[in-house]
C-alpha cells in the first residue's frame, strides 16, 4: 500500500469514527431530542442500542491526535483552525457560545451568571465538533482537486523505500553508509518541513542542525522534538565525518528508527 492509499483508507476510519463521535455528543447534550430522531430508525432495542454507546470524552482525544497528524500532511493550512475548535484561547476573559470549545466540553463546563442564570454548556460544543468534522471531510476534496500536490506524499514513499535499504545495509554490516543514508532523507524532510512553515534558511549547504534550530526558533515543535533531532544529527555526524571513530550498529539502528518516527509525525 502507498502512502497516497493509506492516507485514503486512514481519513475515511477518521470520518466514520468522526460520524460516531457526532452521534454520541448529540445524544449526551440532547438526550430526548436524539431518541425522538433515532428510535424510529433503529432495527434494534433503543435500550440495547444507547448501552453500547460509549462516553465521547473516551474516544474523542485519540480521534483529535489522529485527525491533527492526518491535517499536517495533506491540509496544514487549515490545522490552526482544527485546533482553535478544541484549545481553550489564550486571551479568553469571558465564556460564551462562540467560544466555548471541546477542551471545555471534556471538562463538562458550564458557566452561569451572578444571579444563577445558565450562560452556556455543553451543548455548545456540538457545533465545534461539527466543524471539526467538516474540516476532516475537506481533505476528501484535496483528492479530487487538481491543486492537491502529491510531491511530499510521493517523497514519504520514496523515504520508506530508502529506509528499508538503510536497514538492510545495516543489518550486513555497512553502518556508515546505512547512516549517509538516512541522514540525506532526514535533511530533505526538515528541508520541506521548513518550506511548510515558510522557515527561511539563508544558509547555502544548510545542516541537520540547520533545520532543527530554526524550526525550533519558530516554534514549530517543542523542546523535547529539538533534542531528540540533535541526537539524530550527532549520529549522523558520526557517520559521515569522524572518521576515528566507527558507528556501532546499535547507533545505526536507533538513527533509522529516529528518523523513521520524524517523518512520520513532524510536518
Amino acid at each position: 500500500m502507498t502512502n497516497l492509499e493509506k492516507f485514503k483508507s486512514d481519513l475515511e476510519k477518521l470520518i466514520d469514527e468522526g460520524q460516531k463521535l457526532l452521534m454520541v455528543i448529540q445524544y449526551e447534550c440532547y438526550p430526548e431530542e436524539f431518541e425522538k430522531q433515532v428510535k424510529p430508525k433503529l432495527k434494534i432495542d433503543y435500550k440495547s442500542f444507547i448501552e453500547k454507546i460509549k462516553p465521547f470524552k473516551q474516544d474523542y482525544q485519540q480521534w483529535y491526535s489522529e485527525s491533527l497528524i492526518l491535517l499536517g500532511q495533506l491540509l496544514p493550512d487549515r490545522i490552526n483552525d482544527f485546533v482553535r475548535l478544541y484549545e481553550k484561547p489564550k486571551t479568553r476573559k469571558i465564556i460564551e457560545y462562540g467560544n466555548y470549545v471541546l477542551e471545555d466540553y471534556l471538562q463538562n463546563l458550564t458557566v452561569t451568571s451572578g444571579f444563577g442564570t445558565r450562560k452556556v454548556g455543553p451543548e455548545a460544543a456540538v457545533s465545534q465538533f461539527e466543524q471539526q468534522l467538516y474540516i476532516l471531510k475537506s481533505v476528501e476534496k484535496r483528492f479530487e482537486s487538481s491543486l492537491f500536490d502529491i510531491k511530499q506524499i510521493t517523497q514519504a514513499d520514496i523515504f520508506d523505500s530508502e529506509l528499508d535499504s538503510a536497514k538492510e545495509l545495516n543489518k550486513k554490516g555497512f553502518s556508515r553508509g546505512a547512516g549517509a543514508i538516512a541522514g540525506v532523507i532526514l535533511e530533505k524532510h526538515l528541508a520541506q518541513v521548513c518550506q511548510n512553515h515558510k522557515v527561511t534558511i539563508l544558509k547555502r549547504n544548510p545542516s541537520i542542525s540547520d533545520f532543527n534550530d530554526k524550526l525550533k526558533t519558530a516554534e514549530v515543535y517543542e523542546t523535547t522534538v529539538w533534542r531528540k533531532i540533535q541526537h539524530l544529527s550527532d549520529i549522523r555526524n558520526l557517520c559521515d565525518h569522524n572518521k576515528k571513530k566507527e558507528p556501532t550498529k546499535d547507533d545505526v539502528d536507533d538513527f533509522l528508527n529516529g528518523v523513521a518516527k520524524i517523518i512520520k509525525t513532524i510536518y
